[in-house]
């Protein structure tokens, strides 16, 4: 610690849900019970526009790289079982571990589900869990094919019995509570992903009422609830081993969901993992914002965020748009460290947004290329949505400031402001598959 009361080289303990929705903590008004996650957003900085992009791998290439995922080609851009990253890839844990950081990472990788390029591979010291995608919470299969079986320890395929939250929570206990220095610690659960399983016991504590007039929606319901107080609880589990070492304050909490839920999960989904699996009518939420999963609306990109360090963040709402892009440049700059070459970021440090040092912070730009074949630009309160081989005239143009929930599309009353953003759609394409590997 500095004389001024900083501490130079902060523990970070990044927490990344899996398909949770943006009406699926209590702080958002859910039925769904998440007082641990609660908590942190109540002493801590709500982030109310971080934008994240509309599945999985595509935000976790943001999350470790500070870039948009089509710099890395268009298999970037959706789930992908090939690898993503070039071989050798400076990532945010890369950057931390030549800071003098040990590294790890506990839960789901899906940036390169083989072995050979797994976390380890990309500046993790110690690696745990699925390195594919979501996989069924107890037999720990990912879906059927030649990536089915995934669950490993630093690259090494294990075999191991429990629940994939409890292992996930109790390996990332073990491992900061071993440690001496400065650590980064990544834990990406793979709940609320499909398939839905929980422990009865965690079902049981939503037995008190019926959530919807038809069975199979209100027991469907009652497991994805479940589910998520389960990781929820987890989650309280992490923060107090904090406070058990005397780490908490010495230690940055950040919180984001890789995606926006998705309202139902229909049978021929889950029967694509190994094991035996029930039809799920009723799951997440993203309400009131419009869209899901896999969708540039709102719900499908904007997810429940916050950032957590006591004595040093003061508790409130940051209110200005953030992308997911954004941590590796603020939390590198923040620990004193420069990549050893051009990251060619496209986040910014909004650090000083988040201290408050800056209140009004210059108009931004956000991108975003989703299978090659959608796109969406946020400039300021504007934003677009364009599908490959639409006219102007077809594209959705909404202002998310005085319509949030964008429910009208004012593409005919602001045509120029159409051409413009279509421009810088187009220039920020031209800057995709720059690394390709």
């Amino acid at each position: 610690m500095t004389k001024s009361g900083k501490i130079e080289k902060p523990n970070i303990l990044f927490i990344l849900a899996d398909d949770m929705g943006w009406g699926d903590v209590s702080y958002h008004g859910s039925h769904i019970r998440t007082p641990n996650i609660d908590r942190l957003a109540a002493t801590g900085i709500e982030l109310d526009q971080h934008y994240v992009c509309p599945m999985c791998t595509p935000t976790r290439t943001c999350l470790l790289t500070g870039r948009h995922p089509g710099r890395f080609g268009r298999h970037a851009t959706v789930p992908s079982n090939a690898p993503v990253l070039p071989d050798g890839y400076e990532t945010l844990a890369s950057s931390f571990r030549n800071a003098g950081y040990e590294t790890g990472l506990f839960g789901k990788w899906h940036l390169g589900s083989s072995p050979e390029y797994g976390p380890n591979q990309f500046g993790f010291n110690t690696a745990y869990g699925s390195l594919a995608g979501g996989v069924d919470p107890y037999n720990h299969r990912y879906k059927s094919g030649p990536f089915s079986v995934t669950w490993h320890r630093n690259g090494e395929l294990v075999e191991e019995r429990g629940h994939v939250t409890d292992l996930i929570a109790q390996e990332a206990i073990q491992w900061i509570e071993a440690q001496t220095g400065p650590w980064f610690c990544y834990v990406p659960f793979t709940a609320v992903h499909t398939p839905i399983k929980a422990p009865q016991h965690w079902i049981d504590r939503y037995s008190d009422r019926r959530y919807d007039p038809d069975d199979n929606k209100d027991r469907s319901f009652k497991t994805y609830a479940a589910y998520a107080s389960q990781m929820d609880h987890a989650i309280g589990q992490l923060v107090e081993t904090l406070a058990r070492i005397c780490q908490r304050e010495n230690t940055i909490i950040i919180f984001s969901s890789d995606n926006g839920a998705i309202p139902a999960g229909p049978l021929h989904d889950t029967d694509k993992y190994p094991g035996r699996h029930e039809e799920m009518p009723r799951l997440g939420s993203n309400l009131p914002l419009r869209g899901q999963k896999s969708q540039l609306y709102e719900g499908g990109i904007r997810t429940p965020s916050l950032i957590n360090w006591p004595f040093h963040l003061q508790p409130g709402k940051c209110f200005h748009p953030l992308h997911i892009t954004d941590w590796m440049p603020t939390l590198t700059n923040l620990i004193g460290y420069t990549p050893n070459s051009d990251p060619q970021w496209d986040g910014q440090d909004i650090w000083p947004l988040l201290t408050g040092d800056i209140t009004v912070p210059e108009e931004r730009s956000i991108f975003w290329n989703f299978r090659g074949s959608s796109f969406g630009m946020r400039m300021g309160n504007w934003k677009l949505i364009y599908e490959e081989g639409q006219t102007p005239e077809e594209t959705q143009l909404f202002h998310i400031g005085s319509d949030p929930f964008e429910t009208t599309n004012i593409t005919s009353k602001q045509t120029d402001r159409v051409h413009r953003m279509l421009e810088h759609i187009a220039n920020e394409r031209k800057r995709d598959n720059s690394s390709k590997r």
